[in-house]
């Protein structure tokens, strides 16, 4: 047997022939372990189970009385190589009757762009606003505020593209640009005959933050969102576009899906120009997020120009002969909410939210005001990090939405993790 470079010369001549052996293969696991391909040794897998029950229907939302499925989702992601990491996201979940499996993300992204530039290609959610970019398992109210599920129909995800730079500066300071087909979030078409965009959404975000003290940081955030397809047409007016919006179960069908897009987040309520503003504050004894912890947040949205010039004009014309609330043509939709959830011991946390939709609903040859006001008040029972049991309490108070009679409901839902899984957002 030939002596092997790594063994010296007069060791090996006085080994046993298969003791050498040994230490020559050994010696080759590391080199076939770096063989392998990186997707087979650090793929990782994770599923969540979100499942309830619930008293009553809510407006715009996907849970519905009775028991259900929530968002229950089996995830994959990977580093693919030095260059890139991906990862894909399928959800299963209840809606009107029905269980839907939708592919919530489906995207690589770049790890080793130079100065903190990252692109990130494929399905994903977009990173407007403070809650869109989590998945809602991670949220501690068993619904999205009224303003998402009325202008984002929950979350917003979509196909398309994304560059953000992170800044080199003392404070935290992101900054990106998104691309998006845009298909949920059209304006209504209910005879099929508009000329859509086919790249209809584009966004701009920043958002930056920094630490107070040892025991509490911040994060402010400023959205913009174009929608190329989001105004009622002349032609449309006719049949309202939203005339019946958020008054089906589900409180989506209204906003012109009801053919190809008929699914459970499609946007209710669409314009031309969407803004938000978003803040955060969180406060932890010691810096122990762990144990004890306080999350104040707060967002507010307006969605204008959701009908083409010359439909206002006409609407705002006709809305001269009418009196009262019944003469409103004001061309902007508008929401908000503040919350506040406090964890008050490691299995414990409260959670209270107030949140207020102001939107028009066009009604023949004027538009009405709807207005829908919400108040949520949750408390959750964590026996570990991977398990959740909520009782939550909400009680809505609403004008112009029709099939609304439901002031108080309850929902009690359970949301577990398995497998590994990746750290929340801020």
């Amino acid at each position: 047997m030939k002596n092997f470079q790594f063994l010296p010369a007069r060791l090996s001549a006085h080994l046993p022939i298969k003791f050498s052996a040994a230490i020559v293969i050994s010696s080759f696991f590391p080199l076939l372990s770096q063989a392998q391909t990186p997707t087979l040794s650090n793929l990782t897998v994770s599923a969540v189970l979100d499942g309830y029950y619930q008293s009553d229907d809510r407006l715009m939302t996907e849970r519905a009385e009775g028991f259900g499925l929530g968002e229950t989702e089996l995830a994959f992601s990977a580093s693919i190589d030095d260059m890139f990491f991906g990862k894909l996201t399928t959800v299963f979940e209840s809606h009107n009757g029905e269980t839907e499996v939708n592919v919530e993300e489906a995207f690589i992204q770049t790890m080793a762009l130079p100065n903190g530039f990252t692109v990130r290609a494929g399905k994903f959610l977009s990173d407007i606003g403070y809650l869109n970019n989590q998945h809602l398992h991670s949220d501690s109210f068993t619904s999205r505020p009224s303003a998402y599920r009325a202008f984002l129909g929950g979350h917003y995800f979509d196909d398309g593209l994304r560059f953000s730079y992170i800044a080199p500066t003392d404070l935290y300071w992101t900054m990106g640009v998104e691309a998006f087909s845009g298909d949920s979030l059209r304006a209504a078409d209910e005879h099929g005959e508009r000329a859509f965009d086919s790249t209809g959404v584009y966004t701009a975000f920043t958002k930056m933050g920094g630490d107070i003290s040892i025991e509490s940081s911040w994060q402010l955030g400023l959205s913009y969102l174009r929608n190329e397809n989001g105004q009622l047409t002349a032609e449309e007016h006719d049949e309202a576009g939203h005339e019946e919006a958020g008054h089906e179960e589900a409180g989506h069908e209204e906003a012109g899906h009801e053919d190809e897009n008929d699914h459970a987040h499609g946007a209710s309520y669409t314009g031309k120009n969407t803004f938000i503003t978003d803040f955060v504050y969180k406060w932890a004894p010691n810096g122990n997020y762990k144990y004890q912890h306080l999350t104040l947040s707060a967002e507010y949205f307006r969605v204008s120009d959701f009908m083409v010039p010359d439909l206002h004009e006409e609407l705002a014309g006709a809305a001269d002969h009418e009196e009262g609330d019944d003469a409103n043509s004001k061309d902007y939709h508008e929401a908000w909410y503040v919350s506040g959830v406090y964890q008050f011991s490691p299995n414990w946390s409260a959670g209270l939210r107030y949140g207020k939709l102001n939107s028009q609903l066009q009604h023949e040859g004027h538009f009405d005001q709807q207005t829908l006001k919400e108040t949520e008040l949750s408390i959750a029972w964590h026996n570990s990090h991977f398990s959740t049991v909520r009782l939550e309490f909400s009680h809505q108070s609403n004008v112009g939405f029709e099939n609304a009679n439901n002031d108080n409901v309850m929902t009690l839902q359970y949301v577990v993790t398995m497998g590994a899984h990746n750290a929340h957002q801020f």
